[in-house]
């Protein structure tokens, strides 16, 4: 069964936490800022592929950030 990730995250939290700005972690995952600001505000939900992507450059597990 395929594990799908639910809008609630903690994200910003996360990002912060890392002393990284919305626009370095864009970068370091290659998309937009607007990308990280919505899913940050739960008002887009990443592909399983972005999340992934979102948590290793965090150095976090995914169910670490999209709970």
């Amino acid at each position: 069964m395929k594990k799908t990730i639910k809008k609630t995250n903690n994200l910003q939290e996360t990002r912060t936490s890392n002393n990284l700005t919305q626009e370095e972690l864009a970068d370091k995952v290659s998309v937009s800022i607007q990308t990280i600001k919505s899913i940050e505000k739960g008002k887009y939900k990443p592909s399983d592929s972005l999340a992934f992507n979102i948590a290793n450059s965090l150095n976090k597990e995914v169910t670490d950030i999209f709970a």
